[in-house]
């Protein structure tokens, strides 16, 4: 059921004591899944039986660099000399790729390049845990969001029977995320694509796989070919406005936050959707607006600052790439 087709580095902890598989949830998850989805449960006993919990997990999911980095100190860590200028080579080296899947998609080149030179650093970084240790430890040992991860567990399963992976060696981000683009397995199966008809999805070492499926997530998400992503903002003298931090959704417009003081440039209409971001800086707050496409980059990943960096780095990228030095 359950086979091998590629070899990977070696995951991120010692074993530790496996999980006890007579639990009732897990009981209850591997009936649920056999049934569903046509699994032995025999198999996914002894799959899961060695599977590794791990607190590390659980501590780094209760602390995120997005949530807990101010702006300032996100952006350094992103927006560095060298990821600008491996961007630029990576643009360089797959120019022709970029091309064609920024022309399918209707999403620009800086932003394909961008997501995944945050993501993985273009591909240096992909993840050194088990995605099977992730995702039983936090589907398991993790309440807050346990349903959404036994889900992301299941789905899991269901991509290495459609990509012949082996599950015992499968390695990711500690929440599971997967390969150059770090999707996880849900996302993986609903927007990975086959762009060059290799009868695989190959997110790990297929570059045109990779980038049309990054630029197939956003455009599944709504990307809007040609419009804004973000403006920077004036407040007047007095500005009334609020900010919730948390808030991704387009609540605003720029009229309605104009009443309140914050001001952006340009000749875009009042109605448009908006949502106002904090953008600390060292020496004090500033903020930002997020239109439409901004939202869709926060799908990537449900974060302010996440999106922020990606935009950050595509305009700084496409500063340097081939042919689009201004």
């Amino acid at each position: 059921m359950f086979t091998c087709a590629r070899a990977f580095a070696q995951a991120e902890t010692a074993p530790s004591p496996g999980f006890d598989i007579k639990r009732p949830e897990i009981v209850h998850f591997i009936n649920e899944v056999a049934e569903r989805d046509g699994f032995s449960r025999h198999e996914l006993r002894a799959l899961l039986k060695q599977a590794q919990p791990q607190q590390k997990i659980i501590d780094l999911m209760n602390r995120p660099i997005e949530k807990v980095a101010p702006w300032w100190e996100y952006r350094e860590r992103f927006l560095t000399s060298e990821r600008i200028t491996l961007g630029a080579q990576f643009w360089a080296d797959h120019q022709e790729a970029l091309a064609r899947v920024a022309a399918t998609y209707q999403v620009p080149p800086e932003y394909l390049v961008a997501i995944i030179g945050v993501e993985t650093f273009y591909g240096r970084q992909t993840g050194r845990f088990r995605v099977l240790d992730s995702l039983a430890t936090l589907a398991f040992n993790y309440p807050q969001r346990g349903s959404y991860f036994r889900n992301e567990l299941e789905q899991f399963l269901l991509l290495t029977r459609e990509n012949k992976l082996d599950p015992l060696s499968t390695l990711g981000s500690y929440a599971g995320a997967m390969g150059v683009p770090q999707f996880m397995p849900s996302a993986y199966r609903r927007y990975a694509v086959d762009a060059d008809a290799a009868r695989t999805r190959d997110l790990w070492g297929d570059w045109d796989d990779i980038l049309a499926s990054v630029a197939n997530y956003l455009k599944e998400y709504g990307w809007v070919a040609g419009a804004p992503v973000i403006a920077e903002v004036h407040l007047d003298p007095d500005p009334t406005f609020q900010i919730e931090p948390h808030n991704m959704e387009l609540t605003e417009t720029l009229e309605s936050l104009a009443l309140h003081g914050v001001k952006v440039d340009g000749d875009l209409p009042g109605s448009t959707p908006v949502v106002l971001i904090s953008a600390e800086q060292r020496d004090g707050p500033t903020y930002r607006v997020g239109f439409r496409n901004f939202y869709v980059i926060t799908r990537y990943n449900n974060s302010a600052r996440y999106a922020m960096a990606v935009y950050d780095l595509a305009q700084a990228v496409e500063q340097r790439a081939p042919g689009t030095q201004k």
